[in-house]
C-alpha cells in the first residue's frame, strides 16, 4: 500500500456512513478539514478522525468518526462543488475552475480543453488538492465528470 492510499492510518477503501444522511463517505484528513473550516471551529478539529460525505442533498461535510463533531456547508470558508446548484459551482480548486467556465468553453467550442490543462499541471506538480479541495481528494475526476456531462448536455 502506498502511502498516498492512507489516510490517518485508514485504507482509502475504508467508509464510514454519515450519520445525517446514512450516505457512504470516505476518509479525508484532519489537515484538510482544519484548512477548510471557519477559524471559530479550529479548536473543534482539533482531535478525531474525519470523514468526507459527498451527498450532494446533505448539509454535512465533515463528520467525525465517534459522532462527537461535524462540519456542515455553513461551517466551511469555501463552497463544496459537490454539494452546489448555483453558480458559482467550483470544479478545480487548485487553479480556480468552476463548471461555469466548462460551460462557457463547451458552448463556445463544443469541447473542453480545461481538463487537459489541468492534467498538464498536475504532471508538473503543481496541484495541492489535499489543502484546497474539501474532498481531499484529486479535482481532476469531478472536472472530467462535469465536463462530460456538460458537452452530453449541449449536444442533447
Amino acid at each position: 500500500m502506498t502511502v498516498e492510499a492512507v489516510t490517518n492510518g485508514r485504507d482509502e477503501a475504508e467508509t464510514q456512513c454519515c450519520g445525517t444522511c446514512k450516505g457512504q463517505s470516505r476518509p479525508v484528513s484532519r489537515k484538510t478539514v482544519l484548512l477548510m473550516v471557519k477559524p471559530h471551529l479550529l479548536e473543534q478539529a482539533m482531535t478525531g478522525t474525519y470523514s468526507f460525505c459527498a451527498a450532494r442533498e446533505c448539509p454535512v461535510v465533515y463528520f467525525e468518526e465517534q459522532g462527537s463533531h461535524s462540519f456542515t456547508i455553513d461551517d466551511l470558508r469555501v463552497r463544496v462543488g459537490v454539494k452546489e446548484s448555483a453558480d458559482p459551482i467550483p470544479s478545480c480548486y487548485c487553479f480556480g475552475f468552476d463548471e461555469s467556465h466548462l460551460r462557457d468553453e463547451i458552448s463556445a467550442t463544443g469541447e473542453a480543453t480545461i481538463p487537459a490543462r489541468i492534467s498538464s499541471l498536475i504532471r508538473e506538480g503543481l496541484c495541492a488538492c489535499e489543502s484546497r479541495n474539501p474532498s481531499g481528494m484529486c479535482c481532476l475526476g469531478e472536472v472530467n465528470k462535469t465536463a462530460n456531462r456538460l458537452r452530453d448536455s449541449s449536444q442533447s
